[in-house]
């Protein structure tokens, strides 16, 4: 996922974010060695962004979607 970011010139950090931080997210997703991209819609019962998946989210999982066509084309 970070190198996908850093190749489509999209943001990324890498470092340890506090409850605080994510509370006032605007949208957030989990992903693993897996490479699925899941929605979060709230942590600790508060809703994230609109508690929805948000539109990095879909680009992220549509950038990954191509990558992973590609590589088995």
């Amino acid at each position: 996922m970070i190198d996908l970011c850093r190749a489509n010139d999209i943001p990324v950090f890498e470092r340890n974010f506090s409850l605080v931080d994510t509370y006032s997210a605007d949208e957030a997703f989990l992903t693993g060695t897996f490479g699925a991209q899941t929605p979060v819609g709230s942590i600790d019962g508060r809703q994230i962004g609109t508690g929805q998946m948000g539109p990095m989210t879909e680009r992220l999982r549509a950038l990954y979607k191509d990558l992973i066509a590609r590589e088995n084309a």
